[in-house]
């Protein structure tokens, strides 16, 4: 076994392995929601509003990768490169036990990511994109925003710096990701308690995809749960999930769904009644705006019924 882990690999292996299971991963992602739809056409529960959804969720992918492959080759991969040459501490061997640590780091911080995206305003304006459907099917884990591709290079970044290859990070992000697409479903209720309990699985996806208020902010876990049970985000699934953001943006137009999160943030930094706030605006939860919008109201309303006679 630990001969095996030792043995060698060559970064073209990890760059080709990266397109391969992509490729082939996509593929297996479009039959699975094939078959959600023949499912959900028994069920008699598919709609011309869940066709438009779907249809939008890879629009948006298409843009995405577009706006990310511009990312990957005008910064992220020369960025990579050039700090695991100059700054790394050291630089690990390409190894199959290399690529597992990396691929465990890389779980942990994408849970840290993840967690900064719903915690930040300017990351909500783009994750919020993910969060927009109220449906939950496969075709839901291409829902992409404009700068999803942008926020993770800052936290992997580390990773290059302790000396793993810039293609074994890529790949790890990959793992990770991928994972968490066979997640986006209905179809899977729960898996047996062990699972359950270290996995992250269809279930605790769908309470990180609630409305509903016990589930909000909850299971930001990329492949493994526990790291929502260790930092305090876990919750069980025990109550029907309401799917969507609130407000809910009631659209499938693509420009709409893409563009709504940097829509709705302009129009509150162009509203903002200071710098200082729009700063906040920036760098708070997306809540601490809408708080402070009902405090608004609420003072405007005692000032009224003060005034009145």
């Amino acid at each position: 076994m630990m001969e095996f882990l030792q043995q060698r690999l060559t970064d073209l292996e990890l760059f080709g392995w990266d397109e391969y299971i992509n490729y082939w991963f996509f593929l297996a992602m479009m039959a699975l929601f094939a078959f959600e739809l023949i499912v959900m056409a028994f069920k008699k529960a598919v709609t011309w509003n869940l066709i438009g959804d779907s249809i939008t969720n890879f629009i948006t992918l298409f843009a995405y990768r577009f706006i990310g492959g511009l990312i990957y080759i005008l910064f992220y991969l020369t960025a990579f490169f050039w700090v695991y040459e100059n700054f790394s501490i050291t630089q690990l061997p390409l190894t199959w036990m290399s690529l597992l640590g990396c691929i465990l780091l890389a779980d942990v911080i994408y849970y840290w990511e993840h967690r900064f995206m719903h915690v930040c305003g300017l990351g909500w304006a783009t994750h919020t994109v993910h969060h927009s459907s109220p449906h939950f099917n496969i075709s839901v884990a291409y829902r992409f925003g404009p700068l999803d591709g942008f926020f993770p290079f800052f936290f992997h970044l580390p990773l290059i710096m302790l000396g793993f290859h810039p293609f074994m990070v890529f790949l790890a992000e990959a793992l990770v990701q991928l994972y968490q697409t066979a997640l986006h479903t209905q179809m899977v209720k729960k898996l047996p308690r062990p699972i359950e309990y270290i996995m992250n699985t269809p279930s605790h996806h769908r309470v990180h995809h609630a409305t509903n208020s016990k589930y909000i902010d909850k299971n930001y876990a990329g492949i493994f749960i526990i790291w929502d049970r260790m930092f305090g985000t876990f919750a069980e699934e025990d109550e029907k999930v309401k799917f969507g953001v609130y407000p809910r943006i009631n659209s499938v137009n693509p420009f709409t769904v893409f563009f709504h999160g940097f829509t709705k943030l302009g129009k509150q930094l162009w509203e903002a009644p200071s710098w200082s706030y729009r700063f906040q605006l920036l760098i708070r939860p997306p809540i601490w705006a809408w708080e402070q919008e009902q405090k608004r109201k609420r003072e405007a309303a005692a000032a009224e019924a003060k005034a009145s006679p």
